[in-house]
Order: structure tokens, then C-alpha cells, then sequence
């Protein structure tokens, strides 16, 4: 009997950055990490910044994708990611992520008005999830 797979895609505002079966992905929700899997149940959950990972029923990971926000909506054959910004783990030098996240720190250091310190403060967390994504796949 062939293994159970859903369709999980991710979608960015500039592209479709990925469509593949999957047999369980998870998810940087809003209020935790979820996994799905085939069959699960409808939902639709906001995301905070952080890594989604595709895995093999064994829990082995197949791929790490860093994602700073958005939202996912799944179905019982289908799990798709909208995201602000989506990149493979693997593409993302620490360099990068250091210096977007002193550029985040010196943003929330200069913030005076109520809004542009929300603003801020999104990016240095998304700053902190991508720099904890590349920290995680070096060990």
C-alpha cells in the first residue's frame, strides 16, 4: 500500500515557490508549531516568523524554509502557505541574517511614533527566527 500524501504548497507575492506531496510538514502557527498531516482537519492559522519543515513519516527532515509571516490554510488534502517572505534555509548565510538583524535593532533603536516601533519590532523578530533557522541547520 503506497504511503498517504497531501498537496502542500507555498506561495509567496512574487512567487510559487513550492508545490510538492508531502507527508508531514510543520508549521510556525501563530500560537505554536503544528503538524499536518493527510486527513487533517480543516484549519486556517496565522504565522509568526520562523522555519516550516517537511518531513518524512519517520521524522527525518527533508527541507527547511524560512518564513517571516503570513497565513496557512489546510484541508484534509492540501496544506498551503501564504508568505510574506519564504527562503530555503540553506540559501541563507549567516552574514545575511546578522546584518538584517542589526539593521532591525538600529530601526527599533531610532522608532518614535506607536507604529513604525510595531514595525520595528516585527522585523527584529523576524530577524531573530531567520538567524535561529541557520544556528539550528548547523547543528
Amino acid at each position: 500500500m503506497a504511503e498517504e500524501t497531501f498537496l502542500f504548497e507555498i506561495i509567496t507575492p512574487t512567487q510559487a515557490m513550492l508545490s510538492q506531496q508531502a507527508e508531514l510538514v510543520i508549521i510556525p502557527g501563530a500560537a505554536g508549531n503544528f503538524g499536518v498531516l493527510p486527513h487533517h482537519s480543516p484549519l486556517l492559522s496565522s504565522l509568526r516568523p520562523g522555519t516550516i519543515e517537511i518531513r518524512e513519516r519517520g521524522l527525518k527532515v527533508l527541507r527547511q524554509i524560512f518564513v517571516e509571516g503570513g497565513f496557512c490554510e489546510v484541508t484534509p488534502d492540501r496544506c498551503t502557505v501564504l508568505a510574506e517572505e519564504a527562503l530555503d534555509v540553506k540559501e541563507i548565510s549567516r552574514d545575511v541574517a546578522e546584518e538584517r538583524l542589526k539593521r532591525a535593532h538600529d530601526s527599533l533603536m531610532v522608532a518614535g511614533a506607536f507604529n513604525v516601533r510595531i514595525a520595528a519590532e516585527r522585523d527584529v523578530r523576524a530577524a531573530e527566527a531567520m538567524l535561529a533557522a541557520i544556528e539550528q541547520l548547523e547543528h
